[in-house]
């Protein structure tokens, strides 16, 4: 099916599209760019790999011989061949050939950590993420979307025995291919036991020590393993939020999985069906709403900054949008379906160190509501008045 994408491509300047595999890369380059005007080279093969891996120039031979007509190249998976990069530099730079580079990958782990050449600035960095509640629109499902998360195969595949399969493969392929393949770490199995921590760990405060004890390595891999979960876009942390609230602050990030259809695969959660009134699906739920949060504020270039905020004694704001130019915005998220005064009371308890942030219940509760400076809204609501 169809769908259209509210990540905007430049059209005029070369980039470079990130993003976790199965987001739709690929799928939105060839709706933005035809076939006609785009030449296409993917590392994924094997053979196409191996030649430009052996003889990078032979990039600069084959652009050099297109045509007027040809307005954009496209390489996919470019981490599988970093060299390239010298040549794409070189040859923007050179100012021999018309063609803009349309630059993707599902990995900046080699690009990052290999010195590899990001083009100087040359290229806008532009990312995608499983789909938006608005890109799906009228199809919807609040209860399909926390069991089987939104990555387009996933959404749109016939019935939940094909989505249960997908996300499987999922999970296995990138173990493999993404971090056994690119030898990213020596020995699989306690990456694949960490990666089902993690997973189950999604939107919690991280405890390397304790996460480190139950797989049987150190702290400091624990770090260096939730950085490759980063630099492959299967996750992010979220950190805290500095400030000068007189309260004793947690500084201790959360890491939070891209999709939650993935995060439940790896953790071997799928056979659980998130129930509402259940914590786990609480959790499901304010997963779900920061992603969508990220996503919104990743696609419209702003300045804005996502943070959380918890005290020691375990009081939590779940969200925190810092907004250049505008108020400081603090978010609840609950997945109740009536929001009552009691649910607002962790907001409340920072109204004397806040006094001009806007305060947002986001809930699945889709009557309005106001509770003093707190405005309760259903989330998808809430997130158009960010």
């Amino acid at each position: 099916m169809n769908i259209q994408r509210s990540l905007e491509l430049p059209k005029n300047r070369s980039f470079f599209l990130f993003g976790a595999r199965g987001t739709g890369k690929s799928t939105l380059v060839r709706d933005c760019f035809s076939e006609a005007t785009a030449l296409r080279i993917d590392l994924l093969d094997l053979g196409v790999e191996s030649e430009l891996a052996r003889q990078p120039m032979e990039l600069s031979q084959r652009v050099l011989a297109l045509s007027d007509n040809i307005t954009h190249v496209v390489i996919d998976q470019i981490q599988k061949v970093p060299k390239l990069l010298d040549v794409v530099h070189f040859l923007m730079e050179s100012k021999k050939v018309p063609q803009k580079f349309i630059l993707t990958g599902s990995s900046a782990r080699k690009l990052k950590h290999g010195g590899a050449n990001l083009l100087a600035g040359s290229a806008a960095l532009k990312s995608l993420f499983p789909l938006l509640e608005t890109e799906i629109s009228q199809d919807f499902n609040i209860e399909k979307a926390l069991r089987w998360g939104t990555l387009p195969a996933v959404w749109f595949a016939q019935d939940d025995a094909e989505r249960k399969d997908f996300l499987k493969s999922y999970a296995n392929i990138y173990l493999k291919e993404e971090i056994w393949a690119e030898q990213i770490v020596r020995q699989m199995d306690p990456f694949r036991r960490f990666s089902e921590i993690a997973a189950k760990q999604s939107g919690k405060i991280l405890n390397h020590t304790s996460i480190a004890a139950d797989v049987g390595v150190d702290f400091k891999t624990v770090q260096k393993w939730y950085e490759i979960l980063a630099d492959t876009f299967i996750g992010f942390h979220l950190d805290s939020y500095h400030t000068s609230v007189r309260k004793q602050l947690r500084t201790a990030s959360k890491f939070y999985f891209f999709d939650v259809g993935v995060a439940r695969a790896l953790a071997q959660m799928q056979s659980v069906k998130p129930e509402p009134s259940t914590s786990y699906y609480g959790d499901l739920f304010e997963q779900f709403v920061i992603n969508q949060a990220r996503t919104h504020l990743e696609y419209s270039d702003n300045e804005y900054k996502i943070s959380d905020l918890q005290t020691k004694s375990g009081v939590e704001i779940d969200l925190i949008v810092e907004r250049p130019g505008q108020k400081l915005a603090l978010i609840e998220i609950k997945s109740k379906t009536h929001v009552t005064e009691k649910d607002v009371s962790s907001l409340n308890s920072f109204n004397s160190d806040f006094p001009d942030a806007d305060m947002f219940v986001f809930s699945l509760d889709v009557v309005p509501k106001s509770f003093g400076r707190i405005n309760a809204l259903h989330w998808a609501e809430g997130l158009k008045r960010l």
